[in-house]
């Protein structure tokens, strides 16, 4: 039996994955959500504690699925226990040395972003809006219950500036998912960075950067592909 890993991103909620987690467990597999650290002073260690900390009842193949800002974290598991395969989905893929912080500039990203707005249709200049560039996709009602529960704690300050502590990528075979329709990070963009830095070739999927809430049984589809 495989056992799924679930990390969010940067809303740090076990909740983004409620929709995967039954479709994984509906396929034969045990699935664990993890919740992240509301501590302002939790760096990367002690993010990567706190997922270890809630897998004391994992005992099968782990495969570590990481949603975004989970890509500096999902790495340094395979430190710490076994972890046969990494999955990452809209995910940011650090360099050593480089913290989260340093991650937008290094990578190109507001340049990226600004451009993929313009080919969208969308104001370049707007501010960050998460009805438009992360909900956009979410059926109504689901959208609604995530807004409804009320704005998270958020990754802590230390997380972005911790440098990602690692020489070099974990040797566990990765795959990288991403959406078609991320407007927050571009499908071109994403290949770009994956390809130097991973050197992993991007498998693209229909959905924006919220997947696991607007295409369940797809990414789950591809999570056990």
């Amino acid at each position: 039996m495989t056992e799924y890993v679930l990390i969010p991103g940067a809303d740090g909620r076990a909740w983004y994955w409620h929709r995967v987690v039954p479709e994984l467990r509906a396929r034969g597999h045990e699935a664990i959500a993890v919740d992240l650290p509301e501590d302002n002073t939790a760096g990367l260690a002690d993010y990567t504690d706190a997922v270890i900390e809630q897998l004391d009842a994992a005992s099968g193949r782990l495969v570590v699925v990481a949603q975004s800002l989970a890509g500096f974290i999902a790495p340094l598991l395979c430190e710490r226990i076994p972890v046969e395969k990494l999955i990452l989905v809209n995910a940011m893929v650090p360099a050593p040395g480089e913290s989260a912080g340093e991650w937008w500039a290094g990578t190109g990203h507001p340049e990226a972003r600004r451009a993929a707005a313009l080919r969208g249709g969308r104001d370049p200049e707007a501010p960050f809006d998460p009805l438009v560039d992360f909900f956009h996709d979410v059926p109504p009602e689901i959208a609604d219950e995530a807004l409804a529960i009320g704005p998270p704690g958020g990754p802590s300050e230390a997380l972005f500036a911790d440098p990602w502590p690692l020489d070099a990528w974990p040797d566990v075979p990765t795959r990288f998912l991403q959406g078609r329709d991320d407007r927050f990070f571009p499908l071109e963009f994403q290949r770009k960075v994956v390809a130097e830095r991973l050197g992993v070739a991007v498998e693209p999927l229909p959905g924006g950067h919220l997947i696991a809430l607007a295409r369940p049984e797809q990414l789950t589809d591809w999570i056990c592909g």
